[in-house]
Order: C-alpha cells, then sequence, then structure tokens
C-alpha cells in the first residue's frame, strides 16, 4: 500500500485510496479549477474537504502542504520518477496535471506557451480582480460607505472581461477549438462574478455576447458540471 505518512496533512485527511491523487480543496472558484481538471482528465483522485469557512487551510497540516494557507494543493502518490509529490497553487496543478498526461494542453511549443500565458492572466488578473469585486459587492466591503473601491474593482473587472471577449472573437475556446487548462482556469471566476457575487449588472455582463457563450459552452460539460461540486461541502 502506498505510505503517504511523510505529508502531516494525511494525518488529519485520512486518504481512504492513499494510490489515488489526493485532493485537498473547497469548491471556489480557485479549487473546482483543480477539480474540473481532473474530472476531463478522468484521473483516479480522493477529494477532501478543507473548510475554509472554519479556517482549517490554516491549520498546521494544512501548511505543511501549501504554506500559503490556501486551496487547493494535492499530492500525487506516483509522481516524477515514481516519486510523491505535494503541490500548491492551483496554476501549477494544472499544467503538472497536463504534464502528467499530455492533455488539455496543445502540443506545440508555441501553443503551450500561448496557453500558459492564458492561464498566468488568470491568476495574475481576473483571480484577484473578480475576487475584490466579491469582497466590495458581496462581502464585508458592501458596508464601506467609500465606494471608490468597489467602483476602481467593477471598472478593472469590465476591462478583464473585454480582454476576453476580444479574444473570444472567431473562437469557441481561449485556443481556438482546442479546450484547454486556459479555459478551465477561468470558468470557475466568471460563473462566480454574474452569479455568487452578484455583479452581473454592476459590471455589465450581457454588454460581452462571446464570453457568455463560452461560459454557457463550458458550463455545460459534464465534467465541469461534476467538478464545480467537489468536495462536497458537505
Amino acid at each position: 500500500m502506498t505510505d503517504l505518512s511523510a505529508f502531516p496533512i494525511a494525518t488529519r485527511w485520512p486518504a481512504a485510496h492513499p494510490d489515488r491523487i489526493q485532493l485537498y480543496s473547497f469548491p471556489t472558484p480557485n479549487g473546482v479549477k483543480v477539480s474540473i481538471t481532473l474530472e476531463e482528465l478522468g484521473l483516479a483522485y480522493e477529494p477532501h474537504a478543507v473548510n475554509i469557512g472554519k479556517n482549517e487551510s490554516w491549520t498546521p497540516e494544512f501548511l505543511s502542504l501549501n504554506p500559503n494557507g490556501k486551496i487547493p494543493a494535492i499530492i500525487d502518490p506516483n509522481g516524477p520518477g515514481g516519486k510523491p509529490i505535494g503541490l500548491f497553487e492551483s496554476g501549477a496543478i494544472l499544467l503538472y496535471l497536463t504534464d502528467k498526461t499530455g492533455k488539455l494542453i496543445p502540443a506545440d511549443p508555441i501553443r503551450r506557451y500561448e496557453t500558459i500565458q492564458w492561464v498566468f492572466f488568470q491568476m495574475a488578473a481576473i483571480g484577484p480582480i473578480f475576487g475584490q469585486v466579491g469582497f466590495f459587492n458581496k462581502f464585508a466591503g458592501r458596508e464601506i460607505a467609500d465606494k471608490r473601491p468597489l467602483e476602481r474593482y467593477r471598472d478593472e473587472s469590465r476591462r478583464l472581461i473585454g480582454v476576453l471577449e476580444t479574444r473570444l472573437k472567431g473562437r469557441s475556446w481561449i485556443m481556438d477549438e482546442d479546450y484547454t487548462i486556459a479555459d478551465i482556469s477561468m470558468l470557475g471566476w466568471v460563473r462566480n462574478l454574474i452569479g455568487f457575487y452578484e455583479a452581473r449588472e454592476l459590471v455589465g455582463f450581457d454588454d460581452f455576447p462571446l464570453v457568455a457563450a463560452w461560459l454557457e459552452r463550458g458550463l455545460a460539460r459534464p465534467a465541469v458540471q461534476r467538478g464545480l461540486t467537489i468536495p462536497a461541502r458537505g
């Protein structure tokens, strides 16, 4: 049997199937990127719910794998050379999983790097900015009387959606007709922006029909629908 005893996180979230990829996550936009990817790839994995509402990502066991204290994180017991590997940061995990399988990213080196740049676009721009819109529009920030921060993130969110709109002209997916981790990295964020964050009208989402159609195509994929609720919130 595979031994995960070298990873303290496995003591708090024990593995029933230690030979499978272990996913430590919660169904947020960052979390579901990895569960969707795993579902799309058909890899065997075992999800563990790390409840961020109970601050479980700040426990010593979780921090031993992800010192940044954010979900998700994984352990692959069959990593490079057959050795276990633990990874944090969703973008790095997506790239690792595509390298492991050779799927969801183009084989051509130029198109591969183009795909990676869009994953980084999500990580460096869409994720942080949409998250701030959520804070100022739905969560504690909405009580702040000064609305200039909200306006700043609203305008930047609208600009970023415009970047996607321009990219999707004449394309079904970010990489033309190839559905890749670039799409997976952003689907949950755009979905949350107009749904959970209640910002559809705020950012004028209906002004971007290509993005809306792309989101609809993405959400129609069975693996995406499954991944959006993994791990279960309990």
